[in-house]
Formats: structure tokens, C-alpha cells, sequence
């Protein structure tokens, strides 16, 4: 009986890392490795398809978890076409046309770009704390696995997402991202780890459907400064169609 008292008190005494660790800090962290206060990048995506292929060089410029800005370099046909995100909102501005158009919720399930990203992964991005509760499902030397439910309330597309952060770095691996039933639909899976102004971070990011392996979207970041002095006014529909 004595050893067993002995066992729970030692227990209880020493840290307990599915306790301790901040799970929601952690993701958090990962979320918002691309961002600090500000940021403006070159990427490359090229996307595959089952019919076609395509490849885009953007810049992008971020505030925040709520500003963002992208516009497409090349190929000539299509420069200056932009996205912007302000808060929950998102525009496409048309340069052929000269048409800013606004995304309607019933589109924002729709393909960005052409990509496997959705505009609603861009307005949802980086907000998984607000609408997720977070477990802690495996810790080995080389990683984390984080497992994400839904809050009861949550307005979103995915029914789990589990993420892996692989340490010591804590930068992401993968992220599978799973649908209502639970089938998992994509992984997201990061590479190239690098570090840039103090931020150790992947500058390579794959898109993989899993139920059409052949299909793929990779954005390879090329440049990125972080804490570049812009405000969120930079986010205008004015700058959207510069």
C-alpha cells in the first residue's frame, strides 16, 4: 500500500509533457511562422491536375493573421490578377476586365488560384485555435502529433485535422486534414527547412489530394522578409487593382 501512495505522490510530482505542453501555443506558433509582424515574399506554385498543368510566380504581403495580399507576377497573361483578405472578407481583382470581385460564402469553398487551397482555407488560415480543441495523441523524440476537433459551435469544412510538428525545430511536417466522416481528404506536407532572419521555417509546401495522388499543389517560397513596416491600410481595394 505504501509503495503504491509512493507511486501516485511521484507520479503527481513529476511533469507530465501531455499536461504542460500548450498545445493551442504550439499550433499557434507553427500557424504564424510566415508572418511576424509583417512580411512580403516571392512563391512559386506550380499546380497539377489530372488535365493540365500550371505554374505562377506571386508576391505577398501579409499584417497580421487578417491582412493578406497576393498578386501574380507571371506568367505575363495573367499578371497583376490579386487576392486580398481582409479579416473574414476576400477579393479577386480581374485586371483584363478591370472587376474587382468580392467572394460570396457560397464560393468559398472554390479553388484559389486553381489550386488544391480553397478560399475559405484562406480565411480560415492561421485561426485553428479559435475553432478547434486540441489533444495531444503522440510525443516522440522527432515529433508531436496534434489531433484538432471542432468546438460544437465551429463554422468550419474539416471534421478533424491532426498536425505534425516535428522538434527540436517545432516546425510543421504534415498536416492531414479529414472530412466529416472522419476519410481523410489531403495532406499538406512540408520541406526544405530553413532559416530566415532569426524564423526557422519550411520554404516548401505540398498539397496532396488523397484520392487523386496524381494531382498536387507545391508553393516554394523564394524570398521572404519579415517586419517589413507596413500597416493594415496597405490592405485596400485600391492597392488590390495597383
Amino acid at each position: 500500500m505504501r509503495s503504491l501512495l509512493l507511486l501516485i505522490i511521484l507520479n503527481l510530482l513529476m511533469p507530465h509533457t501531455a499536461w504542460s505542453l500548450d498545445l493551442k501555443k504550439l499550433v499557434r506558433k507553427v500557424e504564424e511562422q510566415y508572418m511576424g509582424l509583417s512580411s512580403k515574399s516571392r512563391m512559386s506554385m506550380n499546380i497539377r491536375s489530372a488535365h493540365w498543368e500550371r505554374s505562377l510566380t506571386m508576391d505577398a504581403w501579409s499584417v497580421g493573421r487578417d491582412h493578406f495580399l497576393v498578386k501574380i507576377i507571371e506568367p505575363a497573361k495573367e499578371r497583376d490578377v490579386a487576392t486580398l483578405k481582409v479579416d473574414k472578407e476576400v477579393w479577386n481583382y480581374l485586371p483584363k476586365v478591370n472587376r474587382v470581385i468580392k467572394v460570396p460564402p457560397s464560393m468559398m469553398g472554390g479553388a484559389w488560384m486553381g489550386s488544391h487551397i480553397t478560399n475559405d482555407d484562406l480565411v480560415k488560415a492561421n485561426k485553428i485555435e479559435e475553432d478547434y480543441s486540441f489533444a495531444l495523441i503522440e510525443e516522440t523524440p522527432q515529433h508531436y502529433l496534434i489531433e484538432c476537433i471542432p468546438k460544437p459551435d465551429a463554422a468550419v469544412v474539416w471534421g478533424k485535422i491532426v498536425y505534425e510538428i516535428l522538434r527540436p525545430q517545432e516546425v510543421p511536417g504534415t498536416v492531414a486534414y479529414f472530412d466529416e466522416e472522419m476519410i481523410k481528404v489531403r495532406d499538406m506536407i512540408f520541406s526544405d527547412v530553413t532559416e530566415i532572419d532569426g524564423r526557422t521555417i519550411p520554404l516548401k509546401m505540398t498539397i496532396q489530394p488523397v484520392d487523386t495522388p496524381e494531382e498536387r499543389t507545391l508553393i516554394h517560397y523564394t524570398d521572404i522578409d519579415f517586419d517589413i513596416g507596413i500597416g493594415t491600410d496597405f490592405f485596400s481595394l485600391r492597392n488590390l487593382k495597383r
